[in-house]
């Protein structure tokens, strides 16, 4: 059995003290592979520090929307350099967020589409960040999206509605499942009860939402099997059903790799 974890900022300093037993709590786990989303310049050398020194996670290089400023430019510039110096797996973590700030909404826009025009320059899938922003995000999507549906990608830490999904999936896009399906009052289940597990990834977003019973704690990849064994719930099927078809969809996602 093998779990893929599809978004997790292990290199982050919440980290820092006990890398080894974390990736070790991992493999026991069976989570053989680990994609690492960036956040902006400050977190690059951390995440292909971490990286190089655990082979099973793999980094990805974006601007999350959070760190879009007035400066933006100087950010993207950074990511522009680096996708030029060596191979990413996608592009990411980006998207739009619209929890904290609603500030530099337009500049988080022009951040997202001139980052999924890389995605289609360099043939790689984006991993979007979208909280409070489902609808936008899905405007955008549909505004860059061509015939052929050359964008694709997951949509991070998705909790939206049915009708969000339909689209989302229709965008030819996977939806990244995480912590909060654990939530008793989330209301995933009920979504994903209407959904194909065909279309559906699994995630932690270490350090944050850790799934129930850790909820509040810090998250972590060996908690993916918690995660996965929800899903597995709502289908009513096997653990190894989930792991085998959810990692199945990660590696079409990441294959043009």
């Amino acid at each position: 059995m093998i779990f893929t974890d599809t978004h997790a900022h292990l290199y982050l300093e919440e980290f820092a003290k006990d890398a080894q037993e974390i990736m070790q709590r991992a493999e026991k786990a069976c989570v053989s592979q680990i994609y690492l989303p960036n956040i902006d310049h400050t977190s690059i050398d951390a995440m292909l520090e971490w990286e190089l020194k655990f082979p099973n996670c793999i980094a990805t290089i974006g601007l999350h929307p959070c760190s879009v400023k007035k400066d933006f430019e100087r950010e993207l510039y950074l990511v522009e350099d680096w996708l030029k110096r060596r191979k990413f797996v996608a592009i990411g973590e980006m998207g739009i967020d619209l929890y904290w700030d609603t500030t530099f909404f337009e500049e988080q826009k022009e951040a997202f589409k001139i980052q999924a025009n890389w995605a289609k320059q360099y043939n790689l899938p984006l991993i979007i960040h979208c909280r409070n922003s489902i609808d936008e995000t899905i405007q955008l999507v549909e505004e860059l999206q061509d015939a052929e549906k050359s964008l694709s990608g997951i949509f991070h830490c998705f909790s939206g509605t049915l009708e969000q999904a339909q689209k989302i999936i229709d965008l030819g896009f996977y939806l990244g499942i995480g912590g909060v399906v654990t939530f008793k009052k989330s209301g995933l289940d009920e979504v994903l009860k209407n959904l194909s597990l065909e279309n559906l990834v699994l995630e932690t977003d270490s350090p944050y939402l850790a799934p129930v019973p850790h909820r509040g704690k810090r998250n972590e990849s060996s908690y993916i099997p918690l995660i996965a064994e929800k899903v597995a719930s709502i289908y009513q099927i096997t653990l190894e059903d989930v792991a085998q078809k959810t990692t199945e969809n990660a590696r079409k996602i990441f294959a043009k790799f």
